[in-house]
């Protein structure tokens, strides 16, 4: 049962945050150093299922039950035209998940993970951030309450993903008014609106930070202000798989952008974290750097859906493959190994 029953519930969970198993940690070291094969010969891999280890706190890390959870939400700034699609979209994609017919249904299934759709108020956008706080308190800590929701006993990953037509430019505000610099740096196609849909979004982004300028900048009023239901969600998740110590994979730019109000208070929230890929959204770069984060791929993905973190945890299945299923050099009989 999630504790965010209120801003400072969510914001004192950030202040206290579970630690890896740090003995888990040594003993998925020593194991790695005893398979065979030369020392660090599988590079990330190796990294990874150490990783997994402290997180799981076992030195041979499974993945017997991983989630997909995607949550969608829509925006009410998308009126000043910064998408290429309607917001009606949004649902339409909906029933698609719950259908089997979207890519992340079959990235899911390739990647031996559940996949969970959670809707939220679709029929509800969030105000116009340019004129007001996207949420009130209520519908903020409800769609924190609904990430955190997912996070269920005997959870062994997590990944996070979203839908949501317009949400790359509540995402590029997030970023900006986090990290700074001018709102052009973190501004991109999104949907694949053209150079004038671009502008759009850059003007949208410029009236709402000046709009949001003189609020308070904790977490939650960031997430309040200029976020989305969907976007929360993924910050209430995130914390949530925390408190658990269940490891995260984050997907692209809009996924990230949710925890950046949350890593500028504690910026140790993402160290239960992997980035699952770099999107060809231009600011998730920049962000993934502000974020400490290294990708695990990068192939030009830009759907969103939690589809390249699906696609990573195929890569962190062969590492776990790898740690657990190698023999040793004393049961292969290599006394002196490699």
């Amino acid at each position: 049962m999630s504790g965010f029953s209120s801003p400072a519930a969510f914001e004192a969970a950030l202040g206290s945050l579970s630690m890896a198993d740090a003995d888990a940690i040594a003993a998925a070291r020593t194991r790695q150093a005893s398979l065979t094969k030369p020392a660090g010969s599988l590079g990330r891999l190796e990294d990874i299922a150490v990783f997994l280890a402290g997180w799981q706190g076992t030195p041979q890390p499974k993945i017997d039950h991983g989630r997909a959870a995607i949550f969608a939400g829509n925006h009410g700034f998308v009126v000043h035209g910064v998408s290429a699609f309607p917001a009606s979209v949004t649902a339409a994609m909906v029933r698609n998940f719950k259908a089997g017919g979207a890519a992340i249904n079959a990235l899911a299934a390739a990647a031996g993970l559940d996949l969970e759709v959670i809707a939220l108020d679709l029929d509800r956008p969030t105000a116009d951030f340019t004129i007001a706080p996207a949420m009130d308190e209520a519908a903020c800590l409800s769609a924190l309450a609904a990430g955190a929701a997912v996070v269920r006993p005997g959870l062994d990953l997590l990944v996070v993903g979203e839908m949501g037509i317009g949400n790359s430019t509540a995402a590029a505000a997030l970023c900006a008014h986090s990290y700074g610099g001018a709102p052009a740096l973190w501004v991109g196609p999104g949907t694949g609106v053209d150079a004038d849909g671009i502008a759009r979004k850059l003007a949208v982004i410029e009236r709402a930070l000046a709009f949001h300028d003189d609020a308070p900048r904790g977490p939650f009023e960031t997430l309040r202000r200029l976020g989305g239901r969907e976007i929360a969600a993924i910050a209430g998740a995130v914390l949530e798989a925390r408190r658990h110590r269940v490891p995260v994979v984050l997907d692209g730019f809009i996924s990230c952008a949710a925890v950046a109000p949350l890593a500028i208070a504690a910026p140790g929230i993402v160290d239960h974290c992997l980035a699952g890929h770099c999107s060809a959204e231009p600011g998730h770069v920049r962000l993934l750097a502000h974020l400490g984060l290294d990708p695990l791929l990068s192939l030009g993905m830009r759907l969103g859906e939690g589809s390249g973190a699906a696609v990573a945890v195929c890569v962190i299945r062969a590492a776990l493959a790898t740690h657990s299923g190698m023999a040793t050099f004393a049961q292969a009989g290599v006394a002196d190994g490699l």
